[in-house]
């Protein structure tokens, strides 16, 4: 699950030709990511979507942090001392 956006991994089908369906999972495109937190001068740790990462170029980290504290997809920050 993206810690940004709240984007988790959804079911759905593969329909092959003949139309017989199978049960598929569409994967969240997630990626392991550090930013430097100006404000806290510190590392943080986040597992974020290419979604989460465009948002976060273009509102800023700690919009972007505090947007998702409010909407509970933040459930815990690992940061690491500067």
């Amino acid at each position: 699950m993206c810690q940004i956006t709240g984007k988790k991994a959804m079911v759905g089908n593969h329909v092959s030709h003949s139309k017989h369906r199978t049960k598929r999972s569409f994967n969240v495109n997630l990626f392991t990511r550090k930013f430097f937190w100006v404000e806290q001068q510190c590392w943080v740790v986040l597992k974020v979507s290419a979604a989460g990462l465009r948002l976060i170029n273009k509102i800023g980290l700690e919009a972007a942090l505090r947007r998702a504290a409010e909407k509970g997809y933040l459930t815990r920050i690992n940061t690491m001392e500067a």
